[in-house]
């Protein structure tokens, strides 16, 4: 079974798997598509996330997060004239991380030639593919950005300026280069692991890392409005490597839900559950009002301990994973009311009280076009999301990816190699006492999400939804009707959703609206009106507009596989047999 946000990167997925490939194959090969039908939502110098369980057990985390590089000092950019970190530009750039991820998960778990994983994006970025409307959207809105700032991508997205319409068939044959000249890399290699490696050394040491480092050395404009340089070397590329790391996890209801540490913001999904163990099933409902309003003050003191506590940069000395222990899960969910707080109220560990990030009220949110990851903003207008994909395949072996960052708004595209930097570093601090404080050699603090679920040592959903700071908001409304309701997956893909905006936006301009809810208009209109009652400030949007989930299922005893993916947007798909 396999689950994307693109139907393209689904199918070859599922292709791979019919082929003979394993679970792991048939992610990397769709993780390479969507970098070509999906370049509004991530990119190849993006970065990715992702947790598998080999043969479904012991689960793992892909770390593909690269790091600030050695040059990106606070000083550089409050030199610079900067403030924060910008939202789009080279100088917000970390080190490229997703393909190294991905090949690294192909050479560790693998079976397939590299040449034959690449393939498939090969085909759509030579031939073309009918662009997304969004993505079409996302250019149009850029166009003239473009052309007066970044003529580059101009050349690549609107040549003689003419807009791509939805449906229109779209090419990237630089990006096809790249990827036959990682292949060409191997070819007086032995061994099918040593091709692996001979394309990764490329890609660090060789034309794609020059390439982008030359390039982010002339200044362009960022969304602060002024002209910088990046700063990322060659020598970035080489200190940073992917990894593979043990997580984190938490049991509820019978099933362990399984994240990445604290340098995502995966745990703020085991803490939000560890405060609503201490509820009846009553509380956990999110189609009633008395379920909303738990579940969104429960989110909201999460979500403040995410941004007062996690990080790469985190100084106190204390244990985080107690965050989503029992007792503090019990003495958080005793300062849930009946009305919503209108307070920013991270918690105390061992008296350790963290100082909160300077926050900014959203009504001064300014519209500025490339800055931030294309997701939902705090007015509740829809600016896209990421990516996800999710794949499981007969001898259980499964994995949850969740790829992102190198939008095609984010900086401006190499010719040569037909993509951008991204621009993650957005989500670090110029505050040396923030736990996610921009420094070299560390990871910002990604909202990169997927999830792994697990029962009696056996993997049995893989699981995730694009959408920066509401990942784990729409996940954690997926569980409650899952695990609590007894929804079937489609089932609760479908049900209306909704979100808190009470919280440190992860990216640029960083803004937060103290009791602010999106919510899909199919939520009932009498759960709505309580909500308000309660002092909770929604904006209603389009009933299908929040959420792109997706997930692949497994039942241990039977082998029985499933999968679900999300009707919002007409471009998420399921499929398998």
């Amino acid at each position: 079974m396999s689950a994307s946000t693109h139907w393209l990167a689904t199918a070859s997925a599922q292709s791979v798997l019919e082929r003979g490939g394993n679970a792991f194959d048939a992610a990397a090969a769709a993780g390479f598509v969507l970098h070509v039908v999906e370049p509004h939502l991530n990119g190849p110098a993006g970065d990715l996330v992702a947790i598998y369980a080999p043969h479904g057990r012991e689960p793992q985390v892909l770390m593909g997060q690269g790091p600030a590089p050695a040059k990106a000092t606070i000083e550089h950019f409050t030199s610079e004239g900067l403030t924060s970190v910008p939202g789009a530009g080279a100088l917000a750039a970390a080190v490229p991380g997703a393909v190294e991820a991905w090949l690294l998960l192909l050479a560790k778990q693998g079976t397939w030639e590299l040449a034959e994983v690449l393939g498939y994006a090969i085909h759509y970025a030579e031939n073309g593919h009918p662009i997304g409307k969004q993505a079409a959207t996302v250019i149009e809105t850029m166009a003239g950005h473009f052309e007066e700032h970044w003529p580059s991508s101009a050349a690549q997205w609107t040549p003689q300026g003419r807009l791509p319409a939805a449906g229109e068939n779209v090419k990237n044959s630089a990006y096809a280069m790249v990827l036959r000249k990682l292949i060409a890399a191997g070819h007086n290699a032995s061994t099918r692991e040593a091709r692996i490696q001979a394309a990764l050394t490329e890609w660090k040491e060789g034309f794609v890392a020059k390439s982008l480092v030359e390039f982010a050395r002339a200044p362009h404009r960022h969304s602060s409005g002024t002209d910088h340089a990046g700063v990322i070397q060659l020598s970035d590329f080489a200190n940073f490597a992917a990894s593979i790391e043990s997580p984190l996890a938490l049991e509820f209801h019978g099933t362990e839900i399984v994240k990445a540490g604290f340098w995502s913001q995966g745990p703020v999904l085991l803490q939000v559950l560890s405060i609503l163990k201490n509820f009846d099933d009553r509380h956990l409902d999110p189609s009633t009002a008395l379920g909303a309003h738990t579940v969104i003050e429960a989110m909201k003191l999460a979500m403040a301990d995410r941004d007062s506590y996690y990080g790469d940069s985190c100084t106190p000395k204390v244990n985080l994973a107690e965050l989503f222990s029992d007792a503090y899960g019990k003495e958080r969910a005793s300062q849930i009311s009946d009305y919503a707080s209108t307070s920013f109220r991270p918690g105390s560990l061992h008296g350790i009280s963290p100082r909160p990030p300077e926050l900014r009220a959203s009504a001064d949110e300014p519209s500025v076009l490339g800055a931030g990851e294309p997701t939902v903003r705090i007015s509740g207008e829809t600016r896209g999301d990421t990516c996800h994909l999710d794949v499981v395949d007969k001898d259980g072996n499964m994995i949850s990816a969740t790829p992102s960052g190198g939008w095609l708004q984010s900086s401006p595209v190499i010719p040569e190699l037909g993509f951008p930097l991204g621009t993650r570093l957005q989500m670090s601090w110029l505050d040396e006492t923030s736990p996610s404080a921009l420094r070299p050699g560390r990871r910002p603090r990604t909202t990169l999400s997927p999830t792994l679920l697990m029962r009696r040592g056996h993997a049995v959903a893989a699981l995730g939804s694009p959408g920066g700071d509401q990942q784990d908001q729409w996940q954690l409304l997926y569980l409650l009707r899952t695990l609590v309701g007894g929804y079937t997956p489609q089932e609760a893909i479908d049900a209306p959703t909704f979100h808190t905006s009470a919280l440190a936006s992860s990216f640029w301009p960083r803004t937060w609206n103290a009791t602010g809810v999106v919510a899909e208009s199919r939520l009932p209109a009498d759960v709505i009106a309580e909500l308000r009652e309660r002092g909770h400030d929604v904006t209603v949007v389009d009933g299908w507009s929040l959420g792109r989930m997706s997930t692949v299922t497994r039942e241990p005893s039977t082998g029985e596989l499933g999968a679900a993916a999300n009707p919002r947007g007409n471009q998420g798909y399921a499929a398998g047999r």
